[in-house]
């Protein structure tokens, strides 16, 4: 990943970067004081550090505007192998890390690894335990492309090379009447759009992330290519992504997501999922807060093709193939997912958020992170070195 990777939330968060941190009280289950992180200045969450960070991280849904995914009454087990790891180690770029030190490099909060439905390696640090909710970043945008899949499967949407405006008419004057809903997901509407963090004249710094408004900014965006040909990370498109599921649907995500796969699928506790505004829509591409456990359990999930634990079938048959496959604008990237060239293929969101999946070796592996800065090349190739390493591992115990 790279400077592309940053998520302006807009009206999201709410933060000082001068709060005064407070006592890591996660722990022992006792509720944090963040009143210092509520009603300041926009998008500071950028630039928190240490403390002030994991605390806002670790709190986003009691300083932000969400709509809650609520909990399975029937939980899908995760029980732990009867002989986990303890221990691991690996060699990045001619050093050597255990777990130790690699949650030190990355600041990692918590770590699961699932293999044949088992637990081998759980690990939390940062002061998060099991029940810990986490802000996912871009981890959202993968999950909206699931939710893609229940629509297709639904009836909802028929055909993904059908309009963005079949379904946003909002958008029938600007350069989106052109993409395809395919288009969005795979970011190569060929609308031209700024993700530059270094330019405070890019769109991501001067796009408003309301529904209504970031129409008004899209519907003056030219066209700079052909749809489909060329890929261009587009803060802005996921969360069009989002406004037109939920057009689509005639459901709000957080609603629909607890009904198609996060209540029948067995998640054990409630998620949030941010909005853009009070009332209003969830954004497509950040921001569900949930544990590391239920990440994993996405994973799975996706896994799984879609289909529950009595074999019901909630995706296409052919979806998970479809939304992993190579886009034709760039290799890396399919519908919302994040491709490693091997087959497995991730969700990944700043700051070091992810959910890593190998079909080839029945394995999910979900983090959880604080790391210094949002997105560093050399931070995302240790990581994927890690969950590869890792992966290795769990396979040879």
């Amino acid at each position: 990943m790279n400077t592309l990777q940053y998520l302006v939330l807009g009206t999201l968060l709410a933060y000082l970067s001068a709060c005064t941190a407070q006592p890591n009280q996660q722990a022992a289950g006792n509720a944090e004081d963040v009143s210092a992180l509520k009603g300041q200045p926009e998008n500071a969450i950028l630039f928190l550090q240490g403390e002030e960070k994991i605390l806002a991280f670790r709190n986003a849904k009691e300083i932000s505007h969400t709509r809650i995914v609520s909990a399975s009454p029937s939980p899908l087990l995760l029980p732990t192998a009867k002989k986990p790891l303890s221990e691991f180690s690996f060699s990045a770029n001619e050093q050597s890390y255990n777990l130790d030190a690699i949650f030190k490099r990355l600041n990692i909060a918590g770590l699961i690894a699932v293999k044949d439905g088992e637990v081998l390696l759980e690990r939390y640090a940062l002061g998060n335990n099991e029940k810990s909710r986490w802000i996912s970043f871009s981890v959202a945008k993968s999950v909206v492309s699931l939710l893609y899949g229940v629509a297709v499967k639904d009836g909802y949407i028929t055909n993904l090379d059908a309009a963005v405006t079949d379904y946003l008419p909002q958008l029938n004057d600007s350069a989106y009447a052109k993409a395809s809903i395919r288009d969005l997901l795979q970011m190569a509407s060929g609308v031209a759009w700024n993700e530059d963090y270094a330019d405070p004249q890019s769109d991501v710094a001067d796009a408003n992330y309301a529904t209504l408004p970031l129409y008004e900014h899209l519907r003056r965006k030219e066209q700079v290519a052909e749809p489909g040909e060329r890929f261009n990370y587009n803060t802005a498109e996921t969360n069009l992504a989002g406004t037109l599921l939920r057009s689509a649907i005639g459901n709000n995500l957080s609603t629909y997501l607890q009904n198609k796969i996060w209540q029948p699928f067995g998640m054990e506790d409630d998620a949030y999922w941010q909005l853009t505004e009070p009332g209003g829509g969830e954004f497509g591409g950040c921001c569900i807060n949930a544990t590391l456990r239920d990440y994993a359990r996405i994973g799975l999930f996706a896994l799984s093709n879609g289909r529950l634990a009595d074999g019901t079938r909630v995706l296409p048959d052919t979806w998970m193939a479809e939304s992993t496959a190579p886009s034709p604008a760039f290799d890396g990237y399919g519908y919302f997912w994040w491709l490693l060239g091997d087959g497995s293929y991730q969700a990944m969101g700043i700051f070091g958020q992810g959910i890593y999946i190998n079909p080839k070796t029945n394995t999910v592996i979900a983090i959880h992170s604080a790391r210094e800065q949002a997105d560093n090349e050399e931070d995302w190739a240790l990581q994927d070195a890690f969950l590869q390493a890792l992966d290795a591992r769990l396979q040879a115990r």
